[in-house]
């Protein structure tokens, strides 16, 4: 039976630091898939502008047609397409139906990455995106949409947490990279 391999998926609020973390582990020679970019990507094909309103209904517009893994099957279909056989980081899993779908092509380790609202607020705006808040009731708005689809439940059920508060965005990175490396070598110990 051939090796599976790692995915390591990312959870955690909205500006909590999974694409900090992604980015980095990228540099380290893990694929990348951020699940927004597949919401994105799917809003793109119907011609949807990419504010947060339209791709958060986008999103529960998925979940309601295929599910609450839906977002997952995207991303397998996008991994079918490529051929990718690479160690893997998933940014973005909002729910544990969505590690459950993801857990058919490999071996599924969930770290969370929390953040204080303060700090997640100022990491949203900082980034510039077209979905950015741009009040404090957007955020709160999005906050609520990210908790009905079970990001809590993901959260909380987490393999790992690593706090983003008060911590350098070097302090971050490799505070996740020992995380991971910790889970590839139990993952080359039991092959």
């Amino acid at each position: 039976m051939p090796n599976k391999r790692l995915i390591v998926c990312l959870t955690g609020m909205p500006g909590a630091g999974k694409s900090t973390v992604a980015s980095y582990l990228k540099e380290k020679g893990f694929s990348v898939i951020t699940m927004g970019d597949a919401v994105r990507e799917e809003a793109q094909r119907q011609r949807l502008d990419p504010t947060d309103a339209n791709l958060g209904n986008m999103m529960l517009k998925l979940r309601e047609e295929l599910g609450p893994g839906a977002v997952a099957y995207l991303i397998l279909k996008k991994l079918e397409r490529d051929s990718n056989t690479n160690n893997l980081v998933i940014d973005g899993i909002r729910s544990i139906p969505e590690v459950e779908v993801l857990k058919k092509i490999g071996d599924v380790r969930l770290l969370a990455i929390h953040a204080s609202q303060d700090t997640r607020f100022r990491h949203l705006t900082q980034r510039g995106r077209s979905d950015a808040p741009t009040n404090q009731d957007e955020f709160a708005g999005r906050d609520k949409r990210e908790l009905s689809v079970g990001i809590s439940e993901a959260i909380a059920l987490a393999d790992e947490t690593l706090s983003n508060n008060e911590i350098s965005v070097e302090e971050l990175k490799e505070k996740a990279h020992a995380i991971v490396n910790g889970w590839l070598a139990e993952a080359n110990n039991t092959k």
